[in-house]
């Protein structure tokens, strides 16, 4: 069964070719069968200009990883998986198979609150012109921003699996603050947020 339940679940990962996620996710479920696995293969949202034209795209926050939810990886999963076109291995490797712990955990956990399939995040920029996050994915992350692009609406996240360490893009949206009138100080105060038109 692939989809999401309980994120505090113990998470393996399997590492597979990349770009062969959704298949090999799919011919994992056709193998195993419904009840004894679910998979979790996280995505993002991007926004991707082809030929003058912005279009809506899905791309994963982990290429070339997907994750099993389980107790634990029994030797119907662990041969079920090895076998299938496209598998690579477990981590930490297949001889020291690991489920994901602390930080790892953690990152995981964060993603997959917001669905198997995050949105892009709502920023503002604070008095330095800097961006500031007010809702989605990239909340929280903030320290773990390397490049924001402004113009395509994107900010490099470092994330981190295991022992390794790989940038990926998440699309942001700008929005700006309502304004109420003026009161007694003369000065506006900021009521909500609106999205900032295009």
């Amino acid at each position: 069964m692939v989809g999401l339940s309980d994120t505090n679940m113990t998470y393996y990962v399997i590492q597979v070719k990349t770009g062969g996620e959704e298949k090999f996710l799919q011919a994992a479920v056709r193998r195993l069968g419904k009840e004894e696995m679910k998979i979790c293969w996280p995505r993002r949202k991007l926004r991707i200009r082809k030929q003058g034209v912005w279009r809506d795209s899905q791309a994963p926050i982990f290429p070339g990883y997907l994750f099993l939810q389980t107790e634990t990886v029994t030797p119907e999963i662990y041969w079920g998986v090895k076998r299938l076109p496209g598998f690579f291995r477990f981590l930490k490797d297949n001889q020291h198979i690991e489920p994901l712990s602390g930080r790892d955990q953690e990152i995981l956990s964060h993603f997959l609150s917001f669905g198997e399939i995050v949105d892009r995040s709502l920023v503002t920029l604070d008095e330095n012109k800097r961006i500031s996050v007010i809702e989605g994915p990239l909340k929280g992350l903030e320290g773990r921003i390397v490049k924001v692009d402004k113009r395509k609406g994107r900010a490099r996240v470092r994330l981190d699996l295991y022992e390794d360490s790989f940038l990926i893009d998440f699309g942001f949206e700008f929005v700006k603050p309502l304004e109420e009138p003026a009161g007694e100080t003369g000065k506006k105060k900021r009521k909500a947020y609106v999205p900032r038109k295009s």
